[in-house]
């Protein structure tokens, strides 16, 4: 299908997750972008699987949440064995308590997040245009130049801003000659999506012997299991293994036989694990695996590319509208590459732990490890920054220069992200929460503590005559139901505080007074908001 338009504001390449929800967060915004793939259609077949808390916390604010809830499965659990028997079980029910709205990890197969991606966009009548490769990248003063290869023909477009989701291939980041630094792991896998008549429940189930390893992950069909698994030694240079093949390897491994009843994928692999130089060339961005590539350990890959795109797409688009200056787009690559790099090095390490043969990580793994995991499991603080990490919930931005903090007294701090807290509406007399409270577009301003008749009056005036459909604003006073959410925030009896909160839930500015022109500041000087 050939692009109709010969110019667009973005041009995003590549629909997997990543291109997708960066079309869907720019449609949020009233930006209609260009979104192509050379793949002839969405994928039936993918790697990820599950879906973390702080990802599901974008599906709510897009209004797509029940969908996946409905249908998806949370893991309940995982048990670790070692040849054959288990040594320890983690229970997962609810192990974010209190931390989100979303306390569990999601198993919620890749394909299905694309379809749901893919439904907003036609509900907002954004097409992607599938069978379309990009040939070759011209960036020029105030424009970029891109050469397309179409089944028809051969055709340019001109676009303000290109962003490259297009995988660890990515031909956007090969065009910008960005290096793409790190390695391959020696080992290849296998993967297999199969229905089975073992009894593994709703528990991610991880096998560690001499001969090997294998991780099965329940899926939401009946019976269902992705199975990852180390190809043998000997045999991880052919090209034409079969599921058949790895089943005496996966039985010896398990220490039982896997009764393999269907197979609907089975594909063999090389995992990479390297990052971008920069996520950044002027007006070419990349996301997600054009950007970073690591190991499947946490579930954490198909997560960092939403949230990537999550974190450009606000600012993206506030410059597109002539809301924003340019200069908020430096914030992009100077608050993505270290949380890229952070979970590089992490996910590398535990994934080396687990594949070493050394004989004293071996002993380390049998007799250690287990009582590690049961002791650590059971301190509520552990399992909390446990929950933090995997959940991608404890990310935050605090070193970000679109941040101001001019509070002495409060925990939490600009750049952290937005605490999940139920909050009373003593008006409605309903239970809501704060991330509702940042459901629309655009920046939220909350005060907190007692204001006068007249100064509400006075706050809504000035975001009226200012910031007119960028900045929501909601106001708590100090109530008995409502005090956690004084406390959480360290303000006293008497006390007020002021946050805004930006469009990815993120805290931008927080002080200890409610003081407009102390706002106006932040959003003005330090954010960057036109003038109109």
């Amino acid at each position: 299908m050939t692009v109709t338009q010969q110019h667009t504001s973005v041009l995003i390449v590549g629909a997997g997750p990543s291109g997708l929800m960066m079309a869907a967060q720019l449609l949020r915004y009233g930006v209609q972008p260009v979104i192509i793939d050379s793949k002839q259609g969405p994928t039936t077949h993918s790697k990820a699987l599950a879906v973390q808390a702080r990802s599901l916390e974008i599906y709510r604010q897009m209004g797509l949440i029940d969908t996946i809830i409905k249908g998806g499965k949370q893991a309940l659990g995982v048990v670790f064995n070692q040849e054959g028997k288990q040594v320890a079980s983690l229970s997962l029910s609810n192990v974010g308590d209190g931390q989100t709205a979303f306390p569990f990890v999601h198993l919620y197969q890749q394909s299905k997040n694309e379809r749901l991606l893919l439904d907003f966009l036609t509900l907002n009548c954004c097409p992607v245009y599938w069978n379309t490769s990009l040939l070759t990248i011209e960036q020029q003063k105030g424009k970029v130049l891109v050469q397309l290869q179409t089944s028809e023909e051969t055709q340019h477009i001109t676009c303000d801003w290109l962003v490259g989701a297009d995988g660890a291939h990515s031909l956007v980041r090969k065009q910008l000659q960005i290096p793409f630094n790190g390695d391959t792991y020696q080992h290849q896998f296998y993967l297999a999506d199969v229905k089975i008549n073992n009894a593994f429940g709703d528990k991610v189930n991880l096998f560690l012997a001499k001969k090997g390893f294998a991780a099965f992950f329940p899926m939401p069909e009946e019976q269902c299991y992705r199975i990852v698994g180390q190809l043998p030694a000997g045999l991880d240079q052919r090209g034409d293994f079969s599921i058949e093949e790895a089943l005496p390897f996966l039985n010896a491994i398990t220490g039982q036989t896997i009764g393999v009843e269907h197979t609907n994928w089975f594909t063999t692999y090389r995992l990479h694990h390297r990052m971008a130089d920069n996520f950044r060339q002027n007006r070419c961005f990349l996301i997600g695996d054009a950007a970073h590539i690591h190991s499947p350990v946490g579930g954490q890959g198909m997560n960092t590319g939403l949230q990537d795109a999550y974190n450009l797409a606000w600012k993206l688009a506030g410059v597109v509208n002539n809301q924003l200056q340019e200069k908020i787009l430096e914030s992009y690559a100077a608050e993505r590459m270290p949380v890229a790099k952070d979970l590089l090095n992490t996910t590398d390490r535990v994934f080396k732990l687990i594949l070493s043969r050394n004989w004293f990580v071996g002993l380390f793994k049998k007799w250690v490890l287990p009582v590690i995991l049961k002791n650590v499991w059971g301190k509520p603080a552990l399992r909390e920054a446990f929950f933090k990490r995997i959940s991608q919930t404890g990310i935050n931005y605090r070193e970000s220069q679109i941040n101001l903090h001019l509070s002495h007294d409060s925990p939490i701090k600009a750049g952290d992200r937005l605490p999940y807290l139920k909050v009373f509406d003593e008006k409605k007399q309903q239970e809501t929460d704060l991330h509702e409270w940042c459901s629309k577009p655009g920046f939220t301003m909350i005060t907190l503590g007692k204001l006068q008749e007249l100064d509400l009056f006075t706050l809504a005036k000035w975001i009226t005559q200012n910031y007119t459909g960028a900045l929501n604003f909601f106001y708590l006073p100090p109530s008995a139901k409502n005090q956690h959410v004084f406390d959480a925030f360290g303000i006293k009896e008497k006390q007020k505080k002021a946050l805004i909160v930006r469009p990815d839930m993120h805290i931008g500015f927080i002080n200890d007074v409610v003081d407009m022109e102390m706002m106006d500041n932040y959003l003005q000087n330090v954010v960057g908001f036109v003038k109109a």
